[in-house]
């Protein structure tokens, strides 16, 4: 049991939580949507500051970040819970948990564990993953002020339904973020997730004028946010906000309790690559169909094969200290 961060007391003895984008009250006794924060006698807390129910060492490009030191390790961590119910989630067994369970498992690890633990497995940053990491906020935000001290890097792989205020407490201690825009539709995101669309695109935007590095997923589902023009309309979001913004359109597989959808075809993958790139996008990426190219890392100016990938692997990186050797140019991101 710890104090919550980012949370306002009410005079009825309720509290509004200021973690995400739902701000939940939540009445003495009870728990937010996400069942990982709860309400006891007017003091919020989180369930989840020593529950760490994930932890693997994993490729960076697995994030996907694909411009956030490549080839490198990440040791990546998640808890329990999430403030979304997405019907297509992969991580449903830990990520539902709350909802699904009487109890919260887990190990309990310190952060200054985790991060010794990420040092000797020779990690060059630490993911906060599988789950939203922002539900357990308290844990990733100590973890990733001591990560920094040791010299690794933060990186959060999120829905981006956080609070204005959690964007800018975390943003000093995070370097990257791989955000989902699931679709561009308030329904889907009704239907599907259990969310709203607009804090997602808030989050993109103030992120990246808080100078996080961000690269953007999005799942394309058959018969739910295919559409050309659905998917013209989330190219032309990132675009404004800056090309130099990779995006990930990425395969589905039919899971959980989102199975009437097929697997997208090749096909679909290649022609939102190409819609991305004629809408302005510099690096757009195929995701889940290792071996088409489409992995691949493109010098924007010459088209210059910079980076070729097989799945999660690297097989060449041509980048000299985050340039083109080509051209010269210096492609987006972090390589150092």
């Amino acid at each position: 049991m710890k104090e919550a961060m980012l949370y306002e007391k009410l005079a009825t003895g309720a509290v509004r939580c200021q973690l995400c984008a739902h701000e939940c009250v939540i009445e003495p006794g009870k728990k937010g949507l996400c069942g990982v924060r709860q309400n006891r006698d007017g003091v919020l807390y989180t369930l989840v500051y020593d529950r760490v129910i994930a932890r693997h060492v994993d490729p960076i490009e697995k994030k996907p970040l694909f411009h956030l030191l490549p080839g490198s390790r990440s040791y990546s961590i998640a808890a329990p819970g999430c403030n979304f119910r997405c019907r297509h989630c992969q991580n449903h067994e830990i990520s539902q948990l709350p909802r699904t369970a009487d109890r919260l498992p887990g190990e309990a690890v310190a952060p200054a564990d985790l991060v010794q633990a990420a040092a000797a497995a020779g990690c060059r940053s630490i993911a906060y993953t599988y789950t939203e990491p922002t539900i357990y906020f308290e844990l990733a935000y100590e973890t990733a002020v001591r990560a920094r001290e040791r010299g690794l890097k933060n990186v959060f792989v999120s829905n981006g339904f956080m609070s204005e205020a959690a964007a800018a407490a975390m943003a000093p201690v995070l370097d990257g973020i791989n955000i989902d825009i699931k679709a561009f539709s308030d329904d889907f995101y009704r239907q599907v997730c259990g969310a709203r669309l607009q804090p997602v695109l808030d989050t993109v935007r103030r992120l990246h004028d808080l100078g996080v590095w961000v690269e953007v997923t999005t799942l394309i589902i058959p018969g739910y946010n295919d559409r050309q023009e659905e998917l013209r309309q989330i190219a032309e979001f990132i675009v404004a906000v800056s090309p130099a913004i990779p995006w990930h359109v990425t395969g589905f597989y039919p899971t959980y309790r989102l199975t009437d959808a097929p697997p997208t075809a090749a096909a679909a993958l290649e022609a939102a690559r190409e819609l991305g790139l004629a809408a302005g996008l510099r690096y757009v990426y195929e995701g889940n169909r290792p071996g088409l190219g489409g992995e691949n890392t493109y010098c924007y100016a010459c088209g210059a094969l910079l980076v070729e990938r097989y799945g999660f692997s690297i097989r060449e990186n041509r980048l000299r200290h985050g340039s083109c050797p080509d051209c010269g140019v210096m492609i987006d991101g972090i390589f150092s």
